[in-house]
């Protein structure tokens, strides 16, 4: 497979349009089901099969992970236009060595794939790119050290850090603060149904963030055969058992869909995404309801999402908006309106801190924002042309290829960070661009 984004430039000028869009776009598989698919094919009893998954950085790092501890992964030829089907044979009980696993910057990676290594007989080193260091683990840690696996961390609660697993672990009762992501607790209750009890997860402290993300991994979970209760806030009991075999359809990733729905409301126009389903566990659903408070017209029908913007964008208030907030902040520093978002204070604890990150990159562009406890307030002010850093983070990149889209002479800086989860992105904006000019 070639390189995600290859020969993409370093600095990428934003296209820019002065002409209504209008484009059907169709965008890869949910990096979010992917992950978790993967991890589940890995403890299941039998092949199990993902059709049209995400191929991108996030998801090979995956594969290369679940390869490591001794899955056998393969791709076959499918029916999606992104790339082939996956064929997964699970991790065998006699599997046992020392590896090292390459994080990357996924945070589904460094926090899915632990348990599974306690899980495993032998020793597994864990790190990633630079930033990935700074990212929270402590709870990820903490927690397996509480089940009696042994983590060898120096003290750090970060990466890079070492598991060795005796191949059980008993699981029972276990308290954690995942104050800091929802992604600590959507690791354990992966692995959990193979804990010799099963587990009885509390989460203690703080605000829990992103719980649309926990009621997707529940729901992945139930769909192979595993009996788990979350009828208790903050609470989740997975019962010990076996994870079935499946055959599984990827849902197009809505959360990178949103960008291009955003296009309609920078430019003027409409955008249509296919394969939008009907029922979903995904935050990016959210985008029919975020994005109609920023002034769009939204429809969903035959499994197309078309939203519809006259180039005008509203200000609002909007809580919890979780990854989706990178494009919402692009689009209210475009607004016209003040705009305060709320409630994704763990936003700072992601592939960057993305609240600094937008601020500092938005005010660099002559726009207004600043940071709160919780969120972001974000000011109508005259934007002009710049440098848009990205600080690695794919959705900094798509949310500069956003204000580009209005403002002329807007450089991104990295685009190619966007094959994290959407290798493609560069080639469907100029897509998207060129309606503007048809």
């Amino acid at each position: 497979m070639s390189a995600p984004n290859a020969g993409v430039p370093a600095t990428w000028p934003a296209p820019f349009v002065t002409s209504p869009v209008d484009a059907t776009v169709a965008v890869p598989g949910s990096k979010s089901l992917t992950n978790r698919y993967l991890v589940l094919a890995a403890l299941a009893d039998g092949r199990s099969r993902l059709r049209a998954p995400l191929h991108s950085r996030d998801s090979e790092l995956m594969v290369s992970a679940l390869r490591s501890l001794g899955a056998t992964i393969t791709e076959i030829p499918g029916d999606g236009p992104f790339g082939p089907d996956l064929l997964i044979d699970p991790v065998p009980a006699a599997a046992r060595g020392t590896r090292q696993i390459d994080c990357g910057l996924a945070g589904t990676v460094m926090r899915f794939v632990p348990p599974l290594a306690g899980l495993v007989p032998g020793t597994t080193g864990f790190d990633g790119d630079p930033h990935a260091r700074s990212r929270p683990m402590s709870a990820i840690i903490d927690a397996l050290r509480s089940l009696g696996v042994q983590v060898d961390d120096d003290g750090a609660g970060s990466l890079p850090f070492t598991v060795t697993g005796s191949g059980r672990i008993a699981g029972g009762r276990l308290e954690i603060d995942a104050a800091a992501s929802s992604q600590f607790v959507s690791a354990l209750l992966l692995a959990a149904p193979r804990f010799d009890k099963g587990l009885h997860l509390v989460h203690r402290g703080s605000t829990l963030p992103s719980p649309d993300h926990i009621a997707m991994t529940v729901s992945v979970l139930r769909g192979a055969g595993v009996d788990v209760d979350d009828s208790v806030p903050n609470e989740w009991r997975v019962a010990p058992g076996p994870i079935a075999a499946f055959d599984t359809v990827i849902e197009p990733d809505l959360s990178n869909a949103g960008p291009f729905l955003a296009a309609a409301l920078v430019a003027g126009g409409t955008v249509r995404v296919t394969g939008w389903p009907a029922s979903t566990t995904q935050v990016g659903d959210k985008w029919r309801s975020i994005l109609p408070a920023l002034g769009a017209s939204v429809d969903l029908s035959g499994g197309t999402l078309t939203v519809t913007g006259t180039g005008r964008i509203s200000g609002a208030d909007l809580a919890d908006t979780s990854e989706l907030a990178p494009t919402v902040a692009a689009l209210c520093a475009l607004g016209s309106s003040p705009s305060r978002l709320t409630g994704i204070a763990h936003l700072r604890g992601h592939e960057t801190d993305r609240l600094a990150a937008l601020v500092t990159e938005i005010n660099r562009l002559g726009g207004d924002a600043e940071e709160t406890a919780d969120g972001l307030i974000i000011r109508p002010a005259t934007l002009h042309g710049g440098t848009w850093e990205t600080y690695a983070d794919h959705r900094m990149a798509t949310a500069g290829a956003l204000i580009g889209l209005a403002v002329p002479g807007v450089v991104v800086r990295d685009i190619s960070t966007t094959a994290k989860t959407l290798p493609q992105f560069p080639e469907l904006w100029q897509q998207l661009t060129r309606s503007a000019e048809a």
